[in-house]
C-alpha cells in the first residue's frame, strides 16, 4: 500500500507481472474509489461544458462517454477527464485524484455567463473496473443487464450482486472491460462477489504497465500544464471546429505553426527498462522519456517519449539509462491492445 492523493493505494496484490497477464489473459478488478466525481446538469449544461472542455459535447448522446481534456488559455492540460451523458441535461465528468479538488475549483470559477448545476459527487461514488477478455463474460451473471449488448463507451444503470450501480463499458488498460460506479457503503460487497467469480485483484504497478502497453496518457507523464494536446497527439479530442473554448486560440497557433516536440512510442532493442526522464538521443536533437518500464506482454523495455517533430516512426535513437547509452526504435502506439479487436468484434 502506498500514499496517493490522500489515498491508501494498493501496488500490487500476488505481484505486478502475475496481475497484468491476470488482465491480459482473463480478468483483474481495480479499485480506482481515488478518481474524482463532478456532476454537471442543467439546461445549458451542454453549452458550458463546450466552453471548458476540449471535445465535442454537441456529439455525445444520452448514455455514452467520450475522453476530453480541460485545458487553460494557453492551452495547457490541466487535466484529462472522461464526461459520461447520463440523461438529456445530466452529465458526470470523472477526474483524476490529483487534480479533483484543483479542477472542481477551476471548473467553478468558469461558470460566467453560465448557469449550470455543479455539485462534487465524489464522496458518492466508489469505483471499480473490472478488465480483461473474459470481464465480459465472467461478470455478467452477477449484473441486471446483458453486457453482450453494452457497446463500448456506453453507460447504463443496472444492479451488480443486487446493488444498484452505473456501468460503463469504458477502461484504462487497453482491453474490453466495465467501470462499475457504486455506493461507498456497497462496495465492500460487490469487491468480494466480483473476486469470487475468479476475477484477480489487481494494483496500481499493473495498472500503470497495461495503460502504458495501451499507449494511455497519464496526467503528470504525457499531459501536463506545460503540455499541450496537440503535441500530446490527442488533436482528435480536440474539437476545433466547435467555436470558443477555454485554450481554443492558443492551440489554434500551434496548429499552424507546428509543434515543437511530438509524443512518440520508443521499444529497447536492447534489454533494459526505460524509466521517466532518461533522456533520449535522435538525429534531429534531444528528447525525454515521459513513462517507461518493462512490458511483460511484449517481454521488452518500452516508453512513451517527447521528441523533436521531424523525428519518424522507425528511428533508430539511443536511451541513457544508468549513464550508459541503449538502442531504441521509435514506433506507433499502442505498444499492445485488444480494444481494436474486441470492438471490431461486436459491430
Amino acid at each position: 500500500m502506498v500514499e496517493f492523493a490522500g489515498w491508501d493505494m494498493p501496488v500490487q496484490y500476488a505481484g505486478l507481472i502475475a496481475e497484468h497477464k491476470a488482465v491480459r489473459e482473463s480478468a483483474g478488478v481495480f479499485d480506482v474509489s481515488h478518481m474524482g466525481e463532478i456532476a454537471i446538469s442543467g439546461t445549458d449544461a451542454a453549452t458550458y461544458l463546450n466552453h471548458v472542455l476540449t471535445n465535442d459535447v454537441a456529439r455525445l448522446r444520452k448514455g455514452r462517454s467520450h475522453y476530453t481534456l480541460i485545458c487553460n488559455e494557453a492551452g495547457g492540460v490541466l487535466d484529462d477527464a472522461m464526461l459520461y451523458r447520463l440523461d438529456e441535461t445530466a452529465y458526470l465528468l470523472v477526474v483524476n485524484a490529483g487534480n479533483a479538488e484543483a479542477g472542481w475549483d477551476w471548473l467553478r470559477a468558469q461558470t460566467g455567463e453560465f448557469s449550470p448545476t455543479l455539485a462534487n459527487v465524489s464522496e458518492r461514488y466508489s469505483l471499480l473496473a473490472v478488465q480483461g477478455p473474459r470481464a465480459e463474460e465472467l461478470l455478467d451473471p452477477a449484473t441486471g443487464l446483458d453486457l453482450a449488448k453494452l457497446r463500448r463507451t456506453r453507460i447504463r444503470p443496472t444492479t451488480v450482486f443486487g446493488h444498484e450501480v452505473l456501468i460503463g463499458r469504458t477502461g484504462y488498460t487497453g482491453e474490453d472491460g466495465v467501470e462499475i460506479f457504486a455506493a461507498p457503503e456497497d462496495t465492500g460487497s460487490i469487491w468480494e462477489g466480483i473476486l469470487a467469480l475468479d476475477i484477480a485483484p489487481a494494483g496500481l504497478g499493473a495498472r500503470n504497465t497495461l495503460r502504458l502497453e495501451a499507449g494511455m496518457a497519464l496526467h503528470g507523464h504525457e499531459l501536463g500544464l506545460d503540455i499541450n494536446p496537440i503535441e500530446a497527439g490527442l488533436t482528435r479530442v480536440v474539437a476545433m471546429e466547435k467555436g470558443p473554448f477555454i485554450g481554443r486560440d492558443s492551440l489554434a497557433k500551434v496548429l499552424e505553426a507546428g509543434p515543437t516536440r511530438r509524443l512518440r512510442g520508443l521499444t529497447l532493442t536492447e534489454r533494459a527498462v526505460p524509466r521517466d526522464g532518461h533522456p533520449v538521443t535522435t538525429t534531429h536533437g534531444p528528447g525525454v522519456i515521459t513513462s517507461g518500464t518493462f512490458s511483460p506482454t511484449l517481454e521488452a523495455g518500452i516508453a512513451m517519449s517527447f521528441v523533436p517533430p521531424e523525428c519518424e516512426i522507425g528511428d533508430a535513437v539511443t536511451v541513457n539509462i544508468r549513464d550508459r547509452d541503449r538502442g531504441a526504435t521509435l514506433v506507433d502506439t499502442p505498444f499492445f491492445s485488444n480494444v481494436t479487436r474486441w470492438r471490431a468484434k461486436s459491430k
